[in-house]
């Protein structure tokens, strides 16, 4: 496994320190025009048989590896977000420097052929996927996709982080700017990932918990929780005036117990502020609580067109190593809301940590086998500019990973060692199961419904004896070791139970998924 494991970490390695070589040699050109191959538009034509500006032709052919699915394994293509401008200067410059990865994609597919899809996500947007393949948008006409919102990317990108949401609901809040500002905080939602956790409080001249039930404390980004919290982003509605100093001591005073209890990310902290504006600077709070070591990143998101307020808000980011942003519509959304990943990415940018990082198992519905749909992996890697005019600003370029199936993991494992009741199974640094006898993501054996939180099952969900997480514990603290414990195992399918005295023995691969913190 570990073979396995340092096989698909070379492969993202070499893409990175490709990728890297490739932006330190390009200058950018505000008026490059290039044509490359647009995944949506390949093989396009318009009414008098041409092709499409971006849609050149380009050979497709099925392949038994991608599951019959028409690709190019000498190319790949590019995905552009819908939102965006397939000819925007930083898509274009982007799309043509990476083009040198082609090369590094198909060297990669040839030493090691069990590789699927390979792929490089810009910080810009664009996805480059390899091998190229033509994607096709909804009935109505989107593409919703924007790979800086999967797991793999925000994993890779950033380090663990504790956020807290406050999200101003005043009188002046109310019509489109509330609705922008809860959209805003669900798009802040999606960049979360499991190694993160958050709360949300609404303010007017009181605080209001999004979630009563968890007032004073943090709660895991994981899907269940954040799903859970945008129910409740409903309810909220604007009424009042915004007492933004109470709302910033109860931010920092959450952040501080947090953390000293030992429970949240232990890594970067967070307080996004979302308003159409501020009174005041509030420098007496943050001279309090976060100056002089300014632990706490204050991220300011100015909600509607005025900007009246909007030098307040910009000196508070600006103080607190944080950024500012203004949002106008519903379509600024998205774009807007990613900006704070590479503030919190500059750490691990400037400090050149090239971590490695796997994913919790997931579905890919694009590669499903004689036995239904099949399980991912994936394992991605940071690339960062290294031209000596950005080195010191920490540029984040974008994330590389490819995926490895679930089931070549387990081929990896000798069977003829575990005995006749033995099995083998894997879980991420959350406790979330990556393999496992008992899980089963599926509604129904055969059948593509799917469970809507397969991907963050708990090995305490399927290890029911190990009542005080004495097993789950140790793998999670990274211990090896030996030890036995009593559980009941089915058999008949079911029909009946005994109890057996079952030896555990803990072993920890070379490559891992593991994050340090940043500096």
């Amino acid at each position: 496994m570990e073979e396995m494991f340092h096989k698909k970490s070379e492969a993202v390695r070499r893409l990175v320190e490709a990728a890297e070589e490739a932006h330190l040699k390009h200058e950018f050109d505000a008026d490059l025009q290039y044509e490359y191959f647009n995944a949506v538009l390949i093989n396009e034509r318009d009414k008098d048989g041409n092709f499409l500006e971006l849609g050149k032709e380009f050979i497709l052919a099925p392949n038994d590896h991608f599951n019959n699915l028409p690709v190019n394994i000498s190319l790949s293509d590019v995905q552009v977000p819908t939102n965006m401008y397939n000819k925007d200067p930083a898509i274009v410059n982007g799309v043509y420097w990476s083009e040198s990865l082609n090369k590094v994609f198909v060297d990669n597919f040839d030493r090691d052929p069990s590789l699927i899809w390979q792929y490089f996500g810009s910080a810009k947007g664009f996805f480059r996927q390899y091998p190229g393949i033509k994607w096709e948008p909804d009935e109505n006409g989107v593409i919703a996709f924007d790979c800086r919102n999967r797991k793999w990317y925000i994993q890779a990108a950033t380090s663990p982080k504790d956020v807290v949401i406050l999200v101003d609901v005043s009188g002046s809040m109310k019509g489109l700017r509330l609705t922008i500002a809860k959209q805003t905080v669900s798009s802040i939602l999606d960049t979360l990932g499991d190694d993160d956790f958050f709360n949300i409080i609404a303010y007017n001249e009181e605080l209001h918990y999004v979630e009563p039930c968890l007032n004073g404390t943090l709660v895991q980004a994981d899907r269940t929780n954040k799903e859970h919290f945008r129910e409740h982003l409903d309810k909220l509605f604007a009424k009042g005036i915004g007492m933004l100093d109470i709302a910033l001591n109860e931010a920092f005073n959450i952040l501080s117990d947090f953390n000293h209890t030992g429970q949240g990310s232990i890594c970067s902290q967070a307080i996004m502020l979302i308003t159409d504006g501020a009174v005041d600077t509030y420098d007496t709070i943050f001279a309090k609580y976060n100056w002089p070591d300014r632990k706490v990143r204050i991220f300011t998101y100015l909600i509607g067109r005025e900007a009246a307020f909007a030098d307040n808000l910009k000196w508070m980011a600006c103080a607190n190593k944080g950024f500012f942003t203004q949002i106008s519509t519903l379509a600024d959304v998205q774009e807007n809301v990613m900006e704070y990943l590479h503030v919190l990415s500059r750490p691990k940018v400037i400090d050149q940590e090239h971590d490695v990082v796997w994913t919790e198992a997931y579905i890919d519905s694009t590669l499903a086998d004689d036995q239904g749909l099949v399980l991912m992996t994936t394992v991605a890697m940071p690339v960062f500019s290294k031209q000596n005019e950005t080195r010191s600003k920490g540029i984040l370029l974008g994330v590389v990973g490819t995926d490895v199936p679930v089931k070549e993991l387990l081929k990896t494992i000798p069977k003829y060692k575990l005995g006749i009741h033995g099995y083998a199974f894997a879980i991420t640094n959350n406790g979330y199961i990556l393999t496992h006898p008992e899980l089963r993501p599926l509604y129904e054996e055969g059948k593509k419904r799917r469970k809507p939180n397969y991907s963050s099952v708990d090995l305490s969900e399927v290890e029911w004896e190990d009542r005080d997480d004495v097993l789950r514990n140790a793998m999670v603290n990274r211990k090896t070791g030996k030890f036995s414990m009593e559980v009941k195992k089915t058999v008949d399918k079911g029909f009946r139970c005994g109890a057996l005295q079952r030896p555990w023995e803990i072993l920890l691969p070379r490559e891992r998924n593991r994050r340090r913190r940043p500096a």
